[in-house]
C-alpha cells in the first residue's frame, strides 16, 4: 500500500487523524515518488525534511512540458513554464511546501510599465496529490485508473498569457505536495500560498518580473475564496506584494451555507474534502467527528483524500451527508448543533476585512452551489468597510442544474474579468459601484 495511503487509513483508524502529517524525507536523501490512485506523483512533489525561512523562497525548480505549446523561435508559444516548490506559512503558524508553475510568456506585454504578474488560484481541483493544477498544464485531461483530472484553469492561464502577462499557478497546501492533506478552503493556507507564489516567481531566476512588477490575483469557486482571502491578508501577511487587483468569482465566503448548497449536489464529494482538512487544520474537532461520523462516512473521507474532481463527480454526485453520519442529521445539522463547528467555519469568514487594493467579484445570480446570496454578501460587507469593490452579478439563465448554474458564469464572465485585471495592471483606476449595488440582484 502506498505511503500516503497507509498513513490516511491509520489515521481514520485511530480516532479519525486524518490530519496526520506523513514523515519527511530524511535530510539528504532523495525524495521518492508517490503513487495516487494509481497515479504515480513525481518525486519533485515530495519536500525536504527542512524548508527555508522566509515565505517565499524557493525550495525547488524544474522545467515543466507544457501540454498545449508550440515552437517559435522566439521560444515556445504561449511561454516557458517551470515548476516550483516554495516554502509558505500554513493557518497554524507552521511552515509548509507548496507547489506550483511559473509560466514565462512569449508575448510582449502591451501595458505601460514592467511585465505585470498574476497569481492564478485555481478553482476546485480535489484532494489528491495528482489532481495539482501545475500537474493540469502538463496533462489538461488525465484519465488513468479511478482518476479523472482536468486543467480546467489552462484556459484562463493561456488568455492571460497571450496579453503578455506572467503568471503563476499555486497547487495550495496540500495539493500535489506529498506530506498532508489539501486543506481545501482553508481561507488562510489559501491566501498564504497565493501571496507567497508571488514571492516565489519573483524571485525565479530568469523571470522578467520584479519587484516593481503590478501583480493581480485571479481566481473563481475555490480560488475566487482564494483571492479574496489573499486580498484581506495581504497588508498584514505580505506588505511587499502590492496587489494592483484582484479577481474573485463565486467565492465561497460563507462555509456554513456553502455546505447546506453542496450537500447533495454533483459537487457533493467537496463536502468531504472540507471535513478532512478541517480536521487536519483544527485536531480539537476531531472528538466531534468520531461521535457522527459512520463507517460508511469515514470510508468516504478517507476515499475522497485522494479523488480528483472528476471522479469524484461520478462517485459522490447527489450524494447525501445523512449517509455518512450515525444520528441520520446532515452535515450542516450537525453544525447546527455544534457550537466548536459554528466558531471554527466563523472564522472562515471571508468579508470581515477590508480588502488590499481595487477587487472584482462576480457570482453568477442563479448560481445554488456556491449560492449567489453569500458571495454577493462579502461585496457589500467590503464595501462597508470602504473597500474599492467593482460587484458584477453575472445573469444567465437558470438551467436547473447546480453544477451548470456554477461554471456557466465562470465561461461567460472570463474575458471580462482578465479585461478589467489587465485595464488594473496597466495602471487605469478602478472606479466603485458599491453605490449602485442595492440595486444590482
Amino acid at each position: 500500500m502506498p505511503v500516503r495511503r497507509r498513513l490516511l487509513a491509520a489515521a481514520v483508524t485511530a480516532a479519525l487523524a486524518l490530519g496526520a502529517q506523513a514523515v519527511p524525507a530524511a535530510a539528504g536523501a532523495a525524495p521518492a515518488a508517490e503513487v495516487s490512485r494509481d497515479v504515480t506523483v513525481p518525486a519533485f512533489y515530495t519536500p525536504p525534511a527542512t524548508l527555508p525561512e522566509a515565505d517565499g523562497a524557493l525550495v525547488r525548480t524544474e522545467p515543466l512540458r507544457l501540454a498545449l505549446s508550440l515552437p517559435s523561435l522566439g521560444g515556445p508559444l504561449p511561454g516557458k513554464a517551470t515548476r516550483l516548490m516554495y516554502k509558505s506559512t500554513d493557518s497554524t503558524g507552521e511552515p509548509v511546501a507548496v507547489t506550483g508553475a511559473y509560466i514565462e510568456p512569449a508575448a510582449d506585454w502591451r501595458g505601460g510599465g514592467p511585465r505585470p504578474l498574476v497569481a492564478v488560484a485555481p478553482g476546485t481541483m480535489g484532494q489528491g496529490d495528482q489532481c495539482a493544477a501545475s500537474m493540469g498544464l502538463e496533462h489538461p485531461l488525465k484519465i488513468d485508473g479511478d482518476t479523472v483530472s482536468v486543467g480546467y484553469e489552462d484556459l484562463s492561464v493561456y488568455r492571460l498569457l497571450a496579453r503578455g502577462i506572467a503568471v503563476v499557478v499555486t497547487d495550495y497546501v496540500g495539493l500535489g505536495a506529498t506530506d498532508r492533506l489539501h486543506t481545501y478552503v482553508n481561507r488562510v493556507d489559501g491566501a498564504h500560498a497565493v501571496l507567497d507564489a508571488v514571492r516565489a516567481a519573483r524571485a525565479l531566476d530568469g523571470a522578467s518580473v520584479t519587484a516593481d512588477s503590478p501583480v493581480g490575483l485571479f481566481g473563481y469557486s475555490q480560488g475566487g475564496g482564494a483571492t479574496a482571502a489573499a486580498a484581506e491578508l495581504q497588508p498584514a501577511y505580505a506588505p511587499d506584494v502590492r496587489l494592483a487587483g484582484t479577481y474573485s468569482g463565486a467565492p465561497p465566503a460563507d462555509l456554513t451555507e456553502v455546505t447546506e448548497a453542496i450537500d447533495g449536489s454533483d459537487l457533493a464529494g467537496a463536502l468531504g474534502w472540507s471535513l478532512n482538512g478541517f480536521l487536519q487544520t483544527e485536531p480539537s474537532l476531531r472528538p466531534i467527528a468520531e461521535r457522527y461520523l459512520s463507517d460508511a462516512g469515514r470510508e468516504a473521507l478517507e476515499d475522497l483524500a485522494t479523488r480528483c474532481v472528476g471522479d469524484a463527480l461520478f462517485a459522490y454526485g447527489s450524494a447525501r451527508s445523512t449517509a455518512w453520519t450515525t444520528t441520520g442529521q446532515s452535515v450542516g445539522d450537525i453544525i447546527a448543533a455544534e457550537p466548536a463547528l459554528q466558531d471554527f467555519l466563523a472564522e472562515q469568514r471571508i468579508g470581515a476585512r477590508k480588502p488590499s487594493g481595487p477587487v472584482r467579484v462576480a457570482t453568477g445570480v442563479n448560481d445554488d452551489l456556491v449560492p449567489h446570496a453569500q458571495s454577493r454578501r462579502m461585496a457589500v460587507d467590503w464595501c462597508r468597510l470602504g473597500g474599492n469593490v467593482t460587484y458584477a452579478p453575472v445573469i444567465l439563465p437558470d438551467v436547473g442544474r447546480g453544477l451548470l448554474n456554477h461554471f456557466g458564469p465562470l465561461l461567460g464572465d472570463q474575458g471580462d474579468a482578465i479585461a478589467w485585471l489587465t485595464d488594473r495592471l496597466s495602471g487605469d483606476p478602478a472606479a466603485s459601484n458599491c453605490r449602485a449595488l442595492p440595486l444590482l440582484p
